[in-house]
C-alpha cells in the first residue's frame, strides 16, 4: 500500500496540516479542550467535536496525517447512519468536515472493544498477551495451538478502564466491571449487546465493501433522558482495524501479515523500523505519513462508495467559521 493508490493531491494537507484551532479564534463560544487528536468546544448544551490531522500511536502524538481529521470525522458520520436502527448516537448535525455536533452525555467509565480475530500489537490486544503466554485473558478462556490472526469462533467483548488524559487503559473483565459498580448489571447487559449487534452490522458492511473488520472500540452514554447511547466515533481507521479481505489467507499461509487498511499500518511500520514499544517515538516521517493518508482514503472510499474529496486548507479558518455559523 502507498499513497500512490489515492488520486488525492497531498500538497495542501502537508503544507498547512490541520493541528486544531486556537482559544483566541472562538473567544465567547465557549472553552477550548485540546486532546491528543481531537479539539473539543463546550458549546453549552452540545460538544463541537473537531477531527484534526494529528495521530497518535504507543500514547504518543507521532504528527499529522494529510486530511486524516476530515476522513475521521465523515466516515463515522456515515457509521452512525448505518447504525442508527440500532442504537442512538450522540451526533447532532455535522456542520464541517472536520466537525461534529453532538449532545452531551454521561460517558461510561469503560472502552467496549470488541474482537473478531485473535491479533493486534498494543499491550491490550489479545494476540500480544495470548503470545506472551496468557490462556486466559478478559476472564475468557483460550486453548493452546492458536496462531496470530487466527479467526474466533464468535465475536468477543474485552473491555478496558476508560483512562483520563495522559494515562494508559487498562483490561478489565466484564465481571469485574458489574462487581465494582463500574457500570451497573442491567446497563451493562444492554451495552454488550448493543455492542456486539454494531460490530456484526459492522462485519457484514465491511464484508460487502471487500474488507475484514478485524476489532473496534465502541464508547457509550447516557443522554439526558437517560438513553444509552453511542458517542465519540464508530469504525473509523482509527479506531478499528481493516484488513484486506481479498488477500488474508494468501498472505497468512506466506506467514505475512494482512494487509493493514487503518492506523496499524503505521504501528506496524514503527516496530519494523525498530520501535521499542516503550520509549519516546520518532516524529512521523512524511513518507509514512502520505501512505498512512492513502490506507484511510481507501478505507473510505472501499465503505462509503465515492471517492474523497478533500475540504479546503488552511482548514482551522474554515472550521472556525462553521463554529460560529452553527452557534450563532
Amino acid at each position: 500500500m502507498s499513497a500512490g493508490s489515492s488520486t488525492t493531491d497531498f500538497g495542501p494537507g502537508l503544507a498547512h496540516p490541520f493541528t486544531g484551532i486556537q482559544a483566541d479564534a472562538i473567544a465567547g463560544l465557549g472553552p477550548l479542550i485540546a486532546g491528543k487528536v481531537r479539539d473539543i468546544v463546550d458549546l453549552g448544551d452540545t460538544l463541537a467535536l473537531i477531527a484534526t490531522d494529528r495521530i497518535s500511536a504507543f500514547d504518543y502524538v507521532l504528527g499529522t496525517v494529510p486530511y486524516r481529521g476530515q476522513v475521521l470525522n465523515e466516515l463515522a458520520a456515515w457509521w452512525f447512519e448505518q447504525i442508527a436502527d440500532l442504537v442512538p448516537s450522540h451526533v447532532v448535525s455535522v456542520p464541517d468536515a472536520n466537525v461534529t455536533i453532538g449532545k452531551k452525555c454521561e460517558t461510561l467509565p469503560v472502552e467496549v472493544v470488541v474482537r473478531g480475530r485473535l491479533s493486534g500489537s498494543t499491550s491490550t490486544a489479545l494476540w500480544t498477551q495470548y503470545d506472551a503466554g496468557a490462556r486466559t485473558i478478559y476472564g475468557l478462556d483460550f486453548p493452546d495451538g492458536m496462531q496470530k490472526n487466527d479467526p474466533l469462533p464468535e465475536a468477543i467483548i474485552t473491555p478496558t478502564t476508560k483512562a483520563e488524559q495522559g494515562g494508559h487503559d487498562e483490561p478489565i473483565t466484564e465481571l469485574e466491571i458489574v462487581e465494582r459498580g463500574i457500570v451497573d448489571g442491567e446497563l451493562w447487559d444492554q451495552t454488550r449487546t448493543v455492542a456486539l449487534e454494531i460490530f456484526e452490522r459492522g462485519q457484514q458492511i465491511a464484508a460487502e465493501a471487500g474488507l475484514v473488520l478485524v476489532d473496534t472500540k465502541y464508547e457509550f452514554g447516557l443522554d439526558a433522558d437517560g438513553v444509552l447511547t453511542i458517542i465519540d466515533e464508530v469504525h473509523t481507521p482509527d479506531s478499528s482495524r481493516y484488513w484486506r479481505a481479498s488477500t488474508v489467507e494468501e498472505r497468512r499461509a506466506a506467514g505475512d501479515e494482512p494487509e493493514n487498511l487503518d492506523k496499524e499500518y503505521v504501528r506496524l511500520a514503527y516496530v519494523r523500523d525498530g520501535y521499542d514499544k516503550v520509549s519516546e517515538p520518532w516524529p512521523l516521517p512524511e513518507q509514512l505519513a502520505l501512505e498512512a493518508a492513502g490506507v484511510y482514503q481507501e478505507t473510505y472510499a472501499a465503505l462509503i462508495r465515492r471517492t474523497f474529496e478533500p475540504a479546503g486548507y488552511p482548514a482551522a479558518e474554515r472550521v472556525t467559521a462553521a463554529l460560529f455559523a452553527n452557534h450563532g
